[in-house]
């Protein structure tokens, strides 16, 4: 069983057993208002460019958006989430200056989607190279998880296994949880998308946060016009990556207020 909290529970709580077990579930963290805002600013996206990310991968049976901050102002209560920033700090801030974020996808998988391939996100480094986690990632449910409609597979740390091609079913939960809650899980931990079995999608956010020293998977400098970024908050655009790592890293000799180093 996956550990599960409510919004008002101990995060040293949900700290440990994100750091045990590589995945924690806080229910019902977003208000219905927020989550139906976020999810018809990104129906016109969905639409419009969902399917140009359908691959062997990602599935041919759903939509993916990316860069999901230039579609919704709502996108800054998931991304900026005082409990997501608590869980980062405590996984990745004891290793950079400061993180960042890895990548923002919003994703709806329609009827009749088979499951993802099981992996880990961290795929995208050389992480077995480091004795420590480089990311984590907040998946937040847009519907309702169900084991019906696709909900996110995950296998814990404590059942040992390590290599996705290894795990056998019985060691696969689902992360079955009400619109609004979030499942958190380390970069290593190895998860998969759902099968669709259901007669409705299933919409997720998905964004990750890695630490501020590495590459981003999503490269938001390109993905983001100057304008979108321009209206983003202060919290968001440094999250976004607009800030030096340290004195010597990402530098920019033009900063305009002297607060580009700031941590």
């Amino acid at each position: 069983m996956i550990d599960r909290y409510g919004a008002g529970d101990n995060v040293e709580e949900m700290i440990g057993s994100l750091l045990r077990e590589g995945v924690v579930i806080i229910e019902s963290l977003m208000t219905s208002d927020i989550v139906d805002s976020f999810c018809a600013d990104l129906r016109a996206e969905f639409d419009r460019e969902g399917h140009l990310f359908q691959n062997d991968f990602n599935g041919h049976t759903t939509l993916r958006v990316g860069g999901v901050a230039a579609h919704s102002q709502q996108f800054e209560e998931f991304f900026t989430h005082p409990l997501m920033l608590a869980m980062a700090d405590a996984v990745l801030g004891p290793h950079c200056n400061c993180y960042q974020v890895g990548s923002t996808t919003a994703i709806e998988i329609l009827p009749g989607e088979q499951a993802q391939v099981l992996h880990a996100d961290d795929a995208c480094y050389p992480s077995h190279l480091l004795p420590f986690e480089l990311q984590i990632s907040a998946l937040w449910a847009l519907d309702d998880f169900t084991e019906e409609n696709g909900a996110t597979r995950v296998v814990p740390k404590t059942t040992g296994y390590e290599q996705p091609e290894a795990v056998p079913e019985q060691a696969v939960l689902q992360a079955v949880m009400p619109k609004g809650s979030v499942v958190v899980y380390l970069g290593s931990t190895i998860h998969g998308g759902g099968a669709n079995r259901s007669a409705a999608p299933r919409k997720a956010l998905v964004n990750t946060y890695c630490l501020g020293w590495l590459r981003q998977e999503e490269n938001q400098y390109l993905t983001l016009s100057p304008e979108v970024v321009a209206a983003q908050s202060d919290k968001v655009k440094r999250l976004l990556g607009y800030q030096a790592h340290g004195p010597y890293l990402g530098v920019w000799p033009q900063d305009p207020d002297g607060k580009w180093y700031e941590t």
